[in-house]
């Protein structure tokens, strides 16, 4: 399946609805620096959205029951993060309104590109405000945090490092290079275990987190930083326990490809272009080798995360 960069998908809202559009992101750093008391793992990366997104419509409901559906029948469940983001709302609040939330997945599911996680900002950011709720920014973070590790940066998206689970944000100022225009991701048609995949992790992994305070500081400053400065802890782990993962960096690698970068825990790869016309020689290369493939750009903090119609 091949998606190349297309306007955003028309929409309407009504006094009964309310139309929310949540973004995709990809993982310029990813360092992991070892794995907590808890049993979750120290992280420290930079993050970025994308202009690849689901929509979701909120539709008042006359009773006080929260439901859910999905174009995806297996994700209509209450252990949707999206579900779950309402009614941690609802608790924070002691509210008892009704709202139906419907999700149409545009973004690969289990992927590394957060696509449930900004699902479940999304919820939280358009219900505050289509009810008007006194909660700042900063308070549904404190709610995102308890959902996942990547929902509180999905609040404002945009460019950030996180650190500690995720929840500790620190916004970084739109210095996007040119070298990285375009992003092209390359999704091979398997799953990949998050679990697994920080399980597999070995001591020799671990990162005192220098990549992503190199790259903070070249964008604090505003200077250039190359593709090369771009890491991530799980993609050596990634690429010898999955084959196709490894297959897949060689072809965008054969393609074109100045470099590859997995996204998250993958199995979403990542690369960029300066140039459309390069991105799209590349894209047509692979679009017949059973890939799923995304021609997209970043979305910049200006814009955030979340797009309301």
């Amino acid at each position: 399946m091949n998606h190349s960069l297309s306007t955003q998908p028309s929409a309407y809202a009504t006094g009964d609805s309310y139309f929310v559009q949540s973004y995709a992101k990809i993982n310029l750093t990813l360092d992991v620096s070892g794995r907590r008391s808890d049993g979750y793992h120290d992280l420290l990366t930079i993050m970025q959205t994308i202009n690849l997104s689901d929509i979701l419509c909120l539709t008042a409901r006359s009773d006080d029951q929260v439901r859910i559906l999905c174009s995806r029948s297996e994700l209509s469940t209450e252990e949707n993060l999206a579900f779950r983001a309402a009614q941690s709302l609802r608790k924070r609040l002691g509210l008892t309104r009704g709202v139906e939330i419907e999700l149409h997945k545009r973004v690969p599911m289990a992927a590394g590109l957060g696509g449930g996680s900004s699902n479940a900002a999304a919820v939280l950011v358009a219900l505050r405000d289509w009810w008007k709720l006194p909660l700042s920014n900063a308070e549904l973070v404190e709610i995102a945090a308890t959902l996942g590790s990547d929902v509180p940066f999905f609040i404002d998206g945009g460019l950030a490092l996180c650190e500690g689970r995720g929840e500790l944000i620190t916004r970084l100022p739109d210095h996007w290079p040119s070298a990285m225009r375009w992003v092209l991701l390359l999704k091979p048609s398997i799953g990949v275990s998050t679990a697994t995949v920080f399980r597999n992790l070995s001591p020799a992994d671990y990162s005192d987190g220098r990549p992503s305070h190199l790259l903070q500081k070249a964008l604090l400053a505003r200077q250039p930083f190359a593709t090369t400065e771009l890491y991530n802890s799980l993609e050596r782990g990634v690429l010898e326990h999955y084959p196709e993962v490894a297959r897949a960096q060689a072809d965008l690698l054969a393609a074109g490809a100045d470099y590859v970068r997995l996204s998250g825990s993958g199995p979403t790869l990542f690369t960029s272009f300066e140039q459309l016309t390069e991105a799209q020689k590349v894209y047509q290369r692979l679009q017949n080798q059973g890939y799923e493939l995304y021609l997209t750009h970043a979305i910049h903090p200006q814009h955030h995360a979340i797009t309301y119609f």
